[in-house]
């Protein structure tokens, strides 16, 4: 095993009916003025808002609602949410949804807790995180992994500028994770989630370090669980069984388990960043549209661990060519995303081709102008960016 620091402090309550123990989780974790952050009107809908209000309020807090997240979260949204923690004195910020309601929420328990400073300036790299207020998930979407990562994603919506933070700040200290909560999602919602969470692992899988068997066992477990079950979820969203192995693969794959001992490459991520960013489709719809030209750009560095993915995770076991293996497993990839009825290319995602000025502009928006490469496993500058988007817009 290669060195590594791992420490994922989130306390997990898993199960049915997980959501009616936020009141008792807020008050154990030290919560008394609560920020509740939601989405659209599902959660007011389906009940879900009012229940978690209730148990809140049998607990004894003080509770103050802010709806609106949209996928995508924004920069503009989150500046917002922390206008009104602040005289709202909110010393505990819970978010209920997904992984944009959960970055919304990191975002705005960042903000709260210091108020001198423009939030943007942490995504920017220009400002260190030293405090944040502490955040609870409860978690409606099997996808982001968010509940128990320390990343936080956000799109600076006048710039459409995407970017992440990761620091320890952003773990949530409790996840409320009840799989009958994604029951009433759609199966594009679902199908999304899963590319998501196999995305992260993937992202993680393809390192170049080297002898990590144990952090690679785990990854490849993970992502046969994912792609037995993700179909079966899409075809059936009441299908308990699935969404719990989803909801806790979510998890998993986002919490740094499957890739400790190596470093985080999410090449796949960062170019995916900047086509949600610049164009708002979903993130997972991005990741899935840029993944087969970015493998077959960067296999050959290292096909030997392509085609270790293709016999571990895919069984193709019959297959004695490494080459082979390798593009045999990449092709099986491509395949289960057209199954889940997700976009494989850029005109499938955005239904039209791009200019080369577009391709161009998200090359030079994922470089930052050329001055950063991304990834280890085979480093890519603007160039290589741009020779991968172009392979996606064919």
């Amino acid at each position: 095993m290669r060195d590594f620091t791992f420490c994922c402090p989130t306390e997990i309550i898993f199960g049915s009916h997980a959501e009616e123990k936020a009141g008792e989780a807020v008050v154990k974790h030290g919560g008394s003025r609560v920020l509740i952050v939601y989405g659209g009107q599902s959660a007011v809908k389906s009940g879900l808002l009012e229940r978690v209000e209730k148990s809140l309020m049998m607990a004894g807090l003080t509770v103050k609602k802010l709806g609106g997240v949209q996928p995508n979260p924004t920069l503009s949204f989150a500046r917002k949410g922390v206008l009104e923690a602040i005289p709202f004195q909110a010393d505990f910020i819970l978010a209920i949804g997904g992984g944009s309601v959960m970055d919304t929420a990191k975002a705005i328990a960042i903000g709260a807790a210091n108020p001198q400073t423009d939030i943007w300036t942490y995504w920017l790299g220009k400002e260190t995180v030293t405090k944040a207020l502490p955040v609870g998930c409860i978690v409606t979407i099997s996808a982001s992994g968010s509940e128990t990562s320390d990343s936080a994603v956000l799109t600076d919506d006048a710039h459409k500028d995407k970017r992440g933070l990761n620091t320890p700040f952003n773990r949530p200290c409790f996840a409320l994770m009840n799989p009958e909560l994604t029951f009433t999602l759609s199966p594009k919602q679902i199908a999304c989630g899963v590319t998501d969470i196999l995305m992260h692992t993937l992202d993680r899988y393809f390192t170049p370090m080297q002898g990590n068997e144990l952090t690679d066992a785990l990854a490849e477990a993970l992502m046969r669980t994912v792609i037995y079950y993700g179909p079966k979820a899409v075809q059936n969203p009441h299908d308990y069984v699935s969404q719990s192995e989803l909801m806790w693969a979510g998890s998993l794959s986002h919490n740094n388990l499957t890739g400790l001992g190596a470093e985080k490459e999410f090449a796949v991520h960062q170019l995916g960043h900047e086509l949600s960013g610049r164009f708002g489709v979903a993130h997972g719809e991005s990741l899935s549209a840029v993944w087969q030209a970015w493998a077959m750009y960067v296999y050959k560095e290292d096909p030997a661990r392509f085609a270790r993915y293709a016999c571990n995770v895919w069984r193709l076991e019959t297959v004695t060519d490494i080459d082979t293996a390798a593009r045999e497993g990449i092709e099986a990839t491509v395949r289960f995303f057209t199954s889940l009825g997700m976009p494989t290319n850029l005109r499938e995602l955005l239904g039209r081709q791009l200019s080369f000025a577009e391709l161009y502009e998200l090359a030079d928006r994922c470089s930052r102008g050329g001055t950063r490469t991304v990834s280890k496993f085979k480093p890519l500058a603007k160039e290589d960016m741009l020779r991968i988007y172009t392979t996606a817009n064919q």
